[in-house]
């Protein structure tokens, strides 16, 4: 199971935490401040150049995971180690418990990414694949920046694609379902389905309450379309391939529950299921035309193995 944020070391009483490494002095944050005041204020009489050079060098940590924002804020009873001389003992950042990466060439990187990871940034400080990459650039020498080309539900994981220029992403998005040659994601539901395949479509809109509604006459919404084909199945549940005509938000969890099917893991639109680890959506193929060379690429990543643990017994594995 992907690991989500990194394990917290016990902290003493104190604003300073003993040491635990030689390389690294230990400070525990008492007050919400910038990562880069932070720094200054603790590393007395430090010029702004040089926290900013330690920073770069990736010579700070907070709770573990590096840190490399200047306007990075610092919550009360985060744990801050700070090296003086980060050259040579930099601790690389752990993205694979985020994201891996599927291809990548000078204008456009595939990414697998995990459930629980925002698109794109909401407010500060926020977990999304724009920041995660923007690091990983910043980490593998790249001049560039992560440019959203399409989202996925901040709880569904698999492929998505970035542009590495502003450029890239107008060509990509200029239109989005030319772009495209296929999107299809897999699914665990609720119930057993009473045939291979199907179709279902209608209008869906946004409500206050941030839900979806659908209605199979106009409602002011989006028209969307959707088709299923079963793969697997068992007395509780049924294993669904999905293929989207439209990329509607929430488009495959609100269609799924008005077939009285919901995805497991899916409280917000009908999940009966207690105790889910996971929304069971995955998106697991995509193909597209390379933006400036035209060549078609194909991508497919695995199901879960938590989603195939369905149907090894009527009961999930906890």
């Amino acid at each position: 199971m992907i690991r989500r944020t990194p394990n917290k070391p016990k902290r003493s009483s104190g604003g300073h935490v003993p040491r635990v490494d030689a390389k690294y002095t230990q400070f525990l944050a008492r007050e919400e401040m910038p990562l880069l005041e932070f720094i200054m204020k603790k590393l007395d009489g430090i010029s702004r150049s040089k926290a900013k050079a330690i920073l770069a060098g990736g010579g700070v940590l907070v709770d573990k995971a590096v840190q490399t924002r200047h306007d990075f804020i610092v919550h009360p009873e985060a744990l801050v180690e700070i090296s003086k001389h980060p050259g040579g003992t930099r601790t690389r950042f752990d993205f694979s418990q985020y994201f891996t990466v599927v291809y990548e060439d000078d204008d456009v990187i595939v990414v697998d990414k995990a459930d629980e990871v925002l698109s794109m940034g909401v407010g500060r400080n926020s977990l999304n694949m724009k920041d995660l990459l923007d690091r990983y650039f910043v980490e593998t020498r790249q001049r560039c920046h992560a440019h959203v080309v399409h989202r996925l539900d901040t709880r569904t994981s698999g492929l998505m694609v970035y542009a590495k220029s502003t450029e890239v992403q107008q060509l990509m998005t200029a239109d989005w379902r030319k772009t495209v040659i296929d999107r299809r994601y897999v699914a665990v539901v609720e119930g057993s389905m009473d045939k291979e395949e199907g179709h279902i479509e209608s209008w869906l809109k946004d409500t206050p309450s941030m839900k979806i509604v659908s209605s199979r006459t106009n409602n002011g919404g989006k028209w969307a379309s959707t088709d299923w084909r079963l793969l697997e199945q068992n007395d509780a549940f049924a294993l669904l391939e999905l293929h989207l005509h439209t990329g509607r938000k929430n488009q495959i969890r609100v269609h799924m529950q008005v077939l009285h099917h919901p995805i497991v893991g899916d409280y917000k639109y009908g999940s009966h299921v207690d105790g889910a680890r996971r929304l069971c959506l995955h998106a697991f193929r995509l193909a597209f035309y390379q933006p400036r060379t035209g060549e078609p690429l194909h991508f497919e990543t695995p199901f879960p193995p938590y989603f195939l643990s369905f149907f090894h017994k009527n009961k999930p594995r906890r």
